[in-house]
């Protein structure tokens, strides 16, 4: 195990308890800059606006909003996961993305 991994590993599993957790998580990390941590806040912020999809996607189209929201939750599911056991598990096809997208996450 990394000792990266292992001194970001609480703020990493924090960020994924909620919105709340990630803006927490977001903040513990100004300081620290802890690159596992960061990953995983942004992995979270990712899957953040992916859930505020599936609750438009919902009013559109339930079916479409609640397969949306399954995958959110999966994702989640998978990074949560990921952040427990040290591992940067990039969410499926949009993980890579999100990266590039939260910069501001440092």
């Amino acid at each position: 195990m990394s000792k990266v991994a292992n001194e970001g590993r609480t703020i990493a599993t924090i960020a994924y308890i909620t919105f709340i957790g990630t803006f927490i998580a977001f903040s513990m990390n100004l300081e620290k800059k802890n690159s596992f941590a960061r990953f995983h806040i942004r992995q979270m912020f990712g899957l953040i606006i992916l859930l505020m999809l599936s609750m438009a996607f919902y009013r559109v189209n339930e079916l479409l909003g609640d397969i949306t929201w399954v995958i959110s939750f999966l994702c989640w599911a998978m990074g949560l996961y990921g952040a427990i056991t040290k591992k940067e598990l990039a969410v499926p096809l949009i993980g890579p993305l999100f990266q590039r997208w939260f910069t501001f996450v440092q």
